[in-house]
């Protein structure tokens, strides 16, 4: 099996932890751990033989350092940021020619935060088992713990391998409203849409033919190019658009496999404070010089040398960065990600 790992955004959502310049999927959750990036490809190379990562030419060299295994040809810098879709389209020219077109591509977003490893595999290895059998790609969608408005959802159709517990796709669901959201959950018909799909360079190739002829066009633009040049040009004339509506929105045999393994999406601060927990008060402290009082269920990031005091306070992030400041309640914090936009804007 084949890997591709997205690894782009905008680095909005963790600002000013995360930058434009530097965003999430290059940073470290713990300070004695890898980042979100390295430990996404450690779990890849347990499960495949070659691994591409799909990456913003600005960010290429961040990535060069981190992942020094990577070679020209399994690193694909885009152009320019042009959504999942484009990402997908030049990974998939790039492997055409170099793999059989029969071996499945598992594609996977190099941001998320999984501690079951074993899980991980199993999951993938059974979807990458179902699209060589059934020539359909297979998603892995994860089960939700919780309503949440900010995942896309899957819904679930008939069982269509009742010994592997695999199910047929009926339909796919934006981000609802939180009283849709509960009703989904409820259902236990739903899956958080996780934005893995596997399949192989044939199985994609024969979708988009069908369902997204632009797409298709697109991803032959890419493979026939002759020139760097000619490339750049190809891929800046791209949609800007996510596979979601590009593509799966559209494909009316997709399969879907239920995650085995533990997973998130670290979307805002409160997300990060779960990841990395906190002491016996809740509280997450990262920095030599920052002192709290009577604060609980927190996260508060200093660095530099800079004093920074939090005193009274319950549920809040406060972050101090050379690159900015954060203060928020931390069950409002994924607004963050809209007012760094705005800052970028000024």
């Amino acid at each position: 099996m084949i890997a591709v790992l997205i690894a782009g955004g905008a680095g909005t959502r963790l600002w000013p932890l995360s930058t434009p310049g530097y965003p999430k999927h290059l940073m470290k959750i713990n300070s004695d751990q890898k980042s979100l990036l390295q430990n996404t490809y450690d779990r890849a190379s347990k499960l495949v033989t070659t691994i591409y990562v799909v990456s913003d030419s600005g960010h290429a060299h961040h990535v060069r350092e981190q992942l020094p295994d990577l070679t020209d040809e399994t690193l694909i810098a885009e152009p320019a940021r042009r959504g999942t879709a484009s990402c997908m389209m030049a990974a998939l020219a790039r492997i055409q020619g170099r793999h059989d077109a029969d071996e499945p591509i598992i594609f996977m977003h190099a941001d998320h935060y999984i501690r079951d490893v074993g899980g991980f595999i199993h999951s993938f290895m059974l979807a990458g088992h179902m699209t060589r059998q059934e020539n359909r790609i297979v998603l892995v969608g994860v089960e939700p713990d919780c309503p949440s408005t900010g995942f896309g959802y899957i819904q679930k159709g008939e069982l269509f391998d009742k010994d592997l517990f695999v199910f047929s796709v009926k339909s796919f669901k934006e981000k609802p409203a939180h009283a849709v959201a509960r009703g989904y959950v409820k259902s236990g018909h739903y899956l958080w849409n996780a934005g893995y799909f596997v399949g192989s360079l044939d199985t994609f190739k024969k979708s988009m033919q069908r369902h997204a002829p632009a797409m298709f066009k697109g991803y032959k633009s890419l493979a026939a190019a002759p020139s760097s040049a000619a490339y750049k040009k190809a891929y800046m004339a791209l949609a800007n658009d996510a596979i979601d509506y590009a593509l799966a929105e559209k494909v009316d045999d997709f399969l879907v496999v239920p995650a085995t393994f533990d997973w998130m999406d670290i979307g805002s601060y409160a997300d990060l404070h779960k990841a990395v927990g906190g002491d016996e008060q809740g509280n997450y402290v990262h920095g030599k010089r920052a002192q709290l009082e009577g604060v609980e269920n927190s996260f508060v990031h200093t660095c530099g040398d800079k004093p920074v005091a939090v005193i009274g306070l319950d549920n809040v992030v406060v972050v101090n960065t050379p690159d900015g400041i954060v203060v928020s309640r931390k069950d409002l914090s994924q607004k963050v990600g809209e007012v760094s936009k705005r800052l970028n804007r000024v």
